[in-house]
Order: structure tokens, then C-alpha cells, then sequence
């Protein structure tokens, strides 16, 4: 248990098991928890276990509750509006609702410790107390100071490195090791869950990040070389392992779930020796519990796929057969007898119903080389990256409804399949799922044939703009005349409660266009107000008409669907609602030039017409699994092209296209990478081939480790691409360090605008002399490393202001220099 109580300043980010009411809470507070259904609710059908559970799984389930109530209990502590002891409270009320739901439902394998205050490779970091000294840890168990520091900084220090979890838009906080870290066990969160679903009489599995994907996803730390081997700290964690495992085991544990997902990416001969070796080691602790190591996101080599299934004390092994779907050839070529297999035909990363009668015929051929009973019923992986439930999409066409399955419909599908495979067949259940299967395929607003052609039609050139980037620079420094290092941001300012108001309520028909277009005219003017005074070079508009930058464009192209609740978390309490890609996509209208061009007028400075790309819109969507997706985003390209040109008919003469997730997309597999990195660079050239050598085309990426695909980037052939750079140590440099000649303009972000610090003047003027030791000057911009949306305007006009400052003294001290 946590020693320390809620009323302490070191608040414990574990929980009392002892339940408190949220009866002091509001109806009307976004702190109230409205409890989820797991039902199909197309069909009005909820299938509960008769007698017994059946063998069924699921990886792990969403956070943030229906609503986003942990989001907005988590804001509100930050915001010293509520306590610990309150912000636990929501915390419990979610997690025992999808336990005793889970139960309810039917599954037998209901996993616990996948809630997280943050995300979950933190919480394996609390666990093992691997917290960097600059956090002043004394030991003791971590509570929510140490906690919320290393993920988001505080006033005196920056958070530790973010990026993404695999190829998800999920992102996770980057453990920072190193050959004198000490170990301990110092967060009991997994025990304490456990005990805490017991108590409510749900028998749950503790899910733990396996030890060897936990330091395959760390860094060296500051200082340590980058050549220190991670896994020489294997022994020294697996102690706090065995403990974690020993105090389960006491607390009455049967199951324990490791994930190891990196045995789906390219492993050599030693990292597959780590799996051995670790789970040798923990082999006499792990006597007695029933032992599962999940993998996902991708199939598992054959190599790996040995390895796995002879590891020493494991019961079952989890597998993603929907992105794996290699793998069930392995199973199918030898599965060691007596083992289960946790199969995950159920998708985790998409919103489409499950194929119930192919699922079904998978699994049953599967009981034929597993053995009968040996089967179990999964998730391809954790629900984590679905929304949540789709009984709260009171709005969505309902013939388009009738073709999804959200989480909480999800565990629906897992149980129904599980109970088929025992020979309890729901005929009813089935039926209906064949009958939207099928209307999903004939449905003609799926289809648009004069689009298909179109996009068919590109594969003709590689459309690349015809002067090179040089000449383009030149002759854009010729129109515009910037100085040396200008500055500028990534495109949205802080989004205010009144900001945020204002489109909700044109949105509910309460206020007129015309008073919705005055409201967002005069943000937009005390944004570029704001630009000026700070002597801001290559302004921005703020995007105060935009709820999220790829929801925006998709409300305006066809072929999309939208919710109201379908959220998913991206990182700690920002949730994305990610549009539904449905049919094929063009773009009836112009969606960005009237507010562009509104801008623009307002400043004699370039003014950036501010795009998402094809790629991103395509990776931070839930997209059509009926056709592959390059044809999908090159329906897309083509409509983002036609934006483009509009927008420099008008006048808009920098154009940002941002291209954040193209990184993200990347295959885990080194062997499936070129083909995808062909089609996503092509796709984002198409969008801006026509334009003249005046035009400035910008992009954007954020929070990714680049350095492995900068051939590419570099291939994509924009003038000016900002990137992240400062909350990554940096780490980006390194590669022009190395000897990768880059001749475009370019801005590594200067400061990380996910941590409310303000950074000094000073240190903006370190980075970028250590950014001008490896690029030239005349390329370099100054900007922050990503979008100002989720700060305040208390952080932000400081900030800026020393960005600027900055770029001055840097300015000043080359020209003295020469």
C-alpha cells in the first residue's frame, strides 16, 4: 500500500481501497462518471454469462472513462481545483465500473493496472523507481509530485522525452537509464488494483510491462553514452520483478500478464537471448501463477516466435492475428502442447464491427493445431487506441452505426465469439452482424467512382516540383526578405474556455453565423496583434475555428463520419477524437481560405495558410479497412492539392502542410517500411507539385524518433520543415552531426510546449548555437517544437517573447562574428 496519505504533498497515485462516493460531485461537473453499457446498441443485444465465463481476454481498456472524467479530474488537480483524494476518487469510480462490467459481461480475463494516471511505461518507471535525479527523489513510495514532474516537468525542470508508443498516435513517457541507476520497488499500484478488484469480487489479471520491452522503449540518460547497452541492466531490475510477482502472488493473484511488445519488431540474437534469460530468472517466482506474455501491434518473427514459446513457466502467449496475420502460420507450423493461446481477432486499433462469422471459422481451425479448450478469445491488443463506447453516439447516421464497434461493443464481440467457439452461438447476434457486414459493402455512399479514377491515375509520376529546393529559397528570400533565423510558430494559440464556447454554441444553433464570424475575427486579430508586438516574422492565424486539426478538414470532405464522445487519449489528459474514414474522400469546397485570407489582410507580414496533410489525416483517423490504405490517402492528397492551390490564388504565399504522423505510420518491420515511406512521401508531394517557386510550403512533425527515416523527409521536398527537437534531448541533431547534408530550410524546435515551463533566454540561445554548430544559418529557423494550442496565454507570451529574444542575440552575435 502507499504510505503517504492523500493529504500530503507527495499526494500517492495509488488508491485506498476503501471506495469514497462521488455523491459530492455535481450531475452537471465533468467530474461525474456516467457508467458505460457494454451493448451493441444498433441491436439492443447484451450478451451476459448464464453460468460460467467463457475463455475470454481483453488486452486492456480506455482510461479517460466515456465522458473523459479522468481528462478532466486530471486538468483540474494541475489547476489546484480539486485534491488528490478527489482526483482518486474519479480514478476508482472508473476503474471499478469496468471491472464489474467486464465481469458482467462474460469475460473471464479481465485485466487490471492497464488504468494509468499518465501512461504505462511510467508507471513501470515509478515502479522500479528508475526516476532521474533531477526530479530530487529521496526514495519512498513516488506519489503524485515526483510522478507528475517526470511526465510534464515542473517550474525548475523539463519532463522527460515523449514519443510514440509504436505506430499509434499513443504516446508514452521515455524512461532515461543509465549504469549507476538504482532500482527499487517503489510504486505498488499493480498490487493495490488487484487487491482492489478483489475486494469488489472481480478476480482480475495484473498487467506489468514485461522487463525486457521496458528497457528496449528506455534511452541512455543525459551523459551516459549512446552506445550503453539497456539491456546490461536486466539483472538489476528483475529483483523488483520478483517482488512486484511475490506480492501478487500473496495477495491470492492465479494470472499475470506481461507485455512484451517489442517481439514484434526486428530482433537480433542477443535481444532474443534477454527473453530468455529474464523469464529464466523469474521462472521460481512465477511457480504458481498462471503466466501470459502478450504481444501486438504487428506479427512476430520466426525467429521471436521460438523464442516466446519456449520460454521457461509460461502458461499462454498473446498474439495480434489481425496485424499479425503471418503469425497464425506459425501456430499453425508447431504450438508447443498444453500452452493457450490468447488469439486477438477482436481489432484493438479500429472502430469497425468484427467479422463475427470469419472470426468464428479462424478460430475454431485454430483449436485444430492449439487443441480444444486451449484457445482463448482477445483483443488484438489493448482498447486503449478505440473509443470508448458507442452507445453515447446518440448523433451518427445510423446506417454508418450499424457498421462500428467501439470498445465497450468490443468486450461484446470478444465474449460472443468465445461463446460460440464453446458451442453457445448467439444465431440472432451473428445474423445481425452479417446483415451490416454486408450493407457496409453495397452501400452506395461508399463508393465514388470519378474519385477512384483520379487517385488511380497518380501513379503515373512522382510529382515533384520543377525547380529544386535552392532555387526555390532563393526566390522566395527575394519576396519576402526575412532575416537571418526568422521566427515563427506551428500554427494554433491557446484554445480559451471562451474560445471554445463561442463554437460550441454556433454549433448548437444559439449563436448566429454572423455573430460566430465576428467572435472568431477579433481572436484571430488579437492573435496577429499579439505576433506583431512580440516581432514574430512568419505569423500564424491561431486556428481559433478549428476543435482539432485533422477533425477540422475532415467535417469538410466526403466520405468522412464524425462523433461526439469518440475519444481516445493521445498522451496524459489529451484526448483526440479522431474522424471516421468511411468512403472515398474529396473536397466539394475550400476549407480554409476565407479564414486565411481574413489573416492575411490583417498584417503586412507573410501570414501561413495552415493545412493538414494527407498522411496525418490518414494516421490520426480510424480508417476504412476495405481497401488498402495508400489508395485512401491518395484520395486524400488530391483534395488537400486542391486547397493548396486555392489558398495561393488568394493571396497565401507560405503554406503550411502538416505532416506530424507521418512517422508514426512507419511499419514496425523494417522489410514493410520502403513501400509505405514511397507512397506517404508521394502523397504529400502531390499536394503541392503545381504550386510556383515563390510559394513557401512548410511542414510539420512532432514527437518521433526521425533520425531513421531523414532520407525521406528530405524527399519530401518542402521548402521549410519545423520539427521536434527539445524535448528529445535534442536527439534529432545527432544525424546532421553525422554527416546528412540538409538543404532546405529548417526549425528543430526550440522549447517543448507540452510543460508549462517558461525557458530562459539563455537557454534558447544555447540550443541554437548548438543547432548552428551543425546546420548553416541560412537555413535555420527558430520556432517551438509544436502547436501552442494546449497552453495559456500566461505561458505563451513569455515564452515567445525569450524565442525571439533569442533569435536576436544570435543574430546580433553572427554579424559581430563576421
Amino acid at each position: 500500500m502507499s504510505q503517504f496519505s492523500v493529504s500530503s504533498s507527495l499526494a500517492p497515485f495509488t488508491s485506498s481501497l476503501s471506495f469514497i462516493s462521488l455523491r459530492s460531485f455535481s450531475l452537471r461537473s465533468p467530474l461525474f462518471y456516467s457508467k458505460p453499457r457494454f451493448s451493441y446498441s444498433y441491436l439492443r443485444l447484451t450478451l451476459r454469462s448464464s453460468t460460467r465465463t467463457m475463455a475470454s481476454h481483453i488486452v486492456g481498456y480506455p482510461r479517460m472513462g466515456p465522458k473523459r472524467e479522468l481528462k478532466f479530474a486530471l486538468e483540474s488537480f494541475w489547476d489546484g481545483k480539486i485534491n488528490a483524494e478527489e482526483l482518486q476518487n474519479v480514478a476508482r469510480s472508473l476503474r471499478t465500473s469496468i471491472w464489474k462490467d467486464m465481469a458482467d459481461a462474460g469475460i473471464k480475463y479481465i485485466p487490471s493496472n492497464t488504468f494509468s494516471y499518465y501512461d504505462q511505461i511510467l508507471d513501470a518507471t515509478a515502479m522500479l523507481g528508475a526516476v532521474p535525479p533531477r526530479y530530487g527523489w529521496n526514495g519512498g513510495e513516488i506519489g503524485f509530485d515526483v510522478y507528475f514532474s517526470m511526465a510534464r516537468g515542473n517550474a525548475t525542470v523539463p519532463a522527460m522525452e515523449m514519443t510514440k508508443w509504436f505506430d499509434t498516435n499513443y504516446h508514452y513517457i521515455v524512461p532515461e537509464l543509465g549504469p549507476d541507476m538504482q532500482f527499487t520497488y517503489s510504486s505498488h499500484k499493480a498490487v493495490d488494483e488487484y487487491k482492489e478488484a478483489k475486494a469488489l469480487g472481480v478476480e482480475t489479471v495484473p498487467v506489468i510491462v514485461g522487463p525486457v520491452s521496458y528497457l528496449l522503449s528506455s534511452k541512455p540518460a543525459k551523459g551516459i553514452e549512446k552506445s550503453f547497452p539497456l539491456l546490461s541492466l536486466l539483472d538489476k531490475i528483475l529483483p523488483v520483478y520478483k517482488e512486484v510477482i511475490t506480492e501478487l502472488k500473496a495477495a491470492g493473484a492465479s494470472w499475470i500478464q506481461f507485455d512484451e511488445p517489442k517481439l514484434v519488431m526486428d530482433l537480433d540474437a542477443h535481444q532474443l537471448q534477454a527473453f530468455t534469460h529474464a523469464y529464466s530468472e523469474l521462472e521460481s517466482s512465477l511457480s504458481g501463477l498462471n503466466v501470459l506474455i502478450e504481444t501486438y501491434f504487428a506479427d512476430v518473427s520466426a525467429e521471436a516466435y521460438k523464442t516466446l514459446t519456449s520460454l521457461k513457466g509460461v502458461t499462454a502467449f498473446g498474439f495480434d492475428l489481425v496485424r499479425g496475420t503471418k503469425t497464425l502460420e506459425l501456430v499453425k507450423g508447431g504450438f508447443p502442447s498444453g500452452k493457450y493461446l490468447f488469439a486477438g481477432v477482436v481489432d484493438g486499433r479500429n472502430i469497425w464491427a468484427n467479422d463475427l462469422a470469419g472470426s468464428l471459422s479462424n478460430l475454431q481451425a485454430l483449436e485444430g493445431f492449439v487443441g480444444k479448450d486451449k484457445v482463448v478469445v482477445s483483443t488484438s491488443c489493448s482498447l486503449l487506441h478505440t473509443a470508448v463506447d458507442l452507445v453515447n453516439e446518440t448523433k451518427l447516421d445510423s446506417e454508418i452505426k450499424s457498421w462500428l464497434a467501439f470498445a465497450a461493443q468490443k468486450i461484446v464481440e470478444v465474449n460472443a465469439l468465445a461463446k460460440a467457439l464453446s458451442g453457445e452461438k448467439n444465431e440472432a447476434f451473428f445474423s445481425s452482424n452479417s446483415a451490416a457486414q454486408a450493407s457496409r459493402k453495397s452501400s452506395p455512399r461508399v463508393t465514388n467512382e470519378a474519385v477512384q479514377k483520379a487517385a488511380a491515375a497518380l501513379r503515373g509520376s512522382d510529382h515533384r516540383r520543377a525547380t529544386n529546393v535552392s532555387a526555390r529559397l532563393e526566390a522566395q528570400q527575394k519576396k519576402f526578405n526575412l532575416p537571418l533565423l526568422p521566427t515563427t510558430t506551428i500554427g494554433s494559440f491557446p484554445q480559451t474556455m471562451d474560445l471554445r464556447r463561442v463554437r460550441r454554441e454556433f454549433k448548437a444553433n444559439k449563436i448566429s453565423e454572423e455573430e460566430y464570424v465576428k467572435a472568431i475575427k477579433e481572436e484571430i486579430r488579437k492573435v496577429v496583434e499579439l505576433q506583431e508586438e512580440l516581432d514574430i516574422d512568419v505569423l500564424v492565424h491561431g486556428e481559433p475555428e478549428r476543435n482539432d486539426m485533422v477533425e477540422y478538414f475532415g467535417e469538410q470532405l466526403s466520405g468522412f463520419a464524425f462523433t461526439v464522445n469518440g475519444w481516445v487519449q493521445s498522451y496524459g489528459s489529451r484526448c483526440v477524437k479522431p474522424p471516421i474514414i468511411y468512403g472515398d474522400v474529396s473536397r466539394p469546397n475550400p476549407m480554409t481560405v476565407f479564414w486565411s485570407t481574413m489573416a492575411q489582410s490583417m498584417t503586412k507580414r507573410p501570414m501561413k495558410g495552415m493545412l493538414t496533410g494527407p498522411v496525418t489525416i490518414l494516421n490520426w483517423s480510424f480508417v476504412r479497412n476495405d481497401q488498402p490504405r495508400f489508395e485512401t490517402c491518395y484520395q486524400i492528397a488530391l483534395a488537400i492539392k486542391d486547397e493548396v492551390e486555392d489558398l495561393e490564388k488568394s493571396g497565401i504565399n507560405v503554406i503550411q502542410i502538416d505532416e506530424a504522423a507521418l512517422r508514426e505510420g512507419l511499419p514496425l518491420r523494417k522489410s514493410e517500411q520502403p513501400f509505405y515511406l514511397d507512397w506517404a512521401v508521394h502523397s504529400f508531394r502531390i499536394t503541392n507539385c503545381g504550386v510556383q517557386d515563390t510559394t513557401q510550403i512548410h511542414t510539420h512533425m512532432c514527437y518521433s524518433n526521425f533520425n531513421d527515416i531523414i532520407h525521406s523527409i528530405i524527399n519530401m521536398d518542402a521548402d521549410v520543415i519545423t520539427i521536434e527537437n527539445s524535448r528529445s534531448d535534442e536527439k534529432l541533431l545527432s544525424v546532421f552531426r553525422e554527416g546528412v547534408k540538409y538543404g532546405a530550410g529548417i526549425g528543430p524546435g526550440v522549447y517543448d510546449i507540452h510543460s508549462p515551463r517558461i525557458p530562459s533566454t539563455e537557454e534558447i540561445v544555447d540550443r541554437v548555437s548548438k543547432m548552428l554548430a551543425v546546420l548553416e544559418s541560412h537555413v535555420l529557423w527558430v520556432n517551438p517544437d509544436c502547436g501552442l494550442k494546449t497552453r495559456k496565454y500566461a505561458e505563451v507570451k513569455p515564452a515567445l517573447s525569450n524565442m525571439v529574444a533569442a533569435a536576436k542575440t544570435v543574430r546580433t552575435q553572427l554579424a559581430s562574428s563576421k
